[in-house]
């Protein structure tokens, strides 16, 4: 099963999909492809999509069942011990500058040592 989401596309790229998919709603497309149109509908995907989005979910041979690719979005895939998940940016981190110093605020103890002070 190959899922693909497509956002700000060009109506084209959705009517080629759907000579090999079925599309269920807006920009979502669903079909059983084997790898190798799986591969070329990518690639026609990318060639397309200019400045919209777009993810393909499809069945794998690993412990997760299903791998992802993913072109134009803010959440990047990321490999973590084998499994892959979807790194979300963090806006705070986007609004600190770097050069600021500024530590961020939590819940561990070294983060109430340096709140409150090193109090035992």
């Amino acid at each position: 099963m190959t899922v693909v989401v497509v956002a700000a596309c060009p109506v084209g790229l959705r009517g080629h999909l759907t000579r090999w998919m079925l599309e269920i709603s807006p920009g979502v497309f669903v079909g059983t492809v084997n790898a190798r149109i799986r591969a070329l509908l990518w690639e026609r995907v990318l060639d397309m999509v200019q400045s919209g989005r777009a993810i393909m979910v499809y069945s794998a041979d690993n412990e997760q069942g299903l791998a992802f690719q993913v072109h134009g979005h803010d959440w990047q895939p990321v490999d973590f011990d084998g499994i892959n998940l979807m790194l979300r940016p963090n806006p705070s981190d986007e609004a600190k500058s770097p050069s600021s110093g500024a530590k961020s605020v939590g819940w561990s103890k070294a983060s109430r040592r340096r709140r409150f002070g090193n109090r035992g």
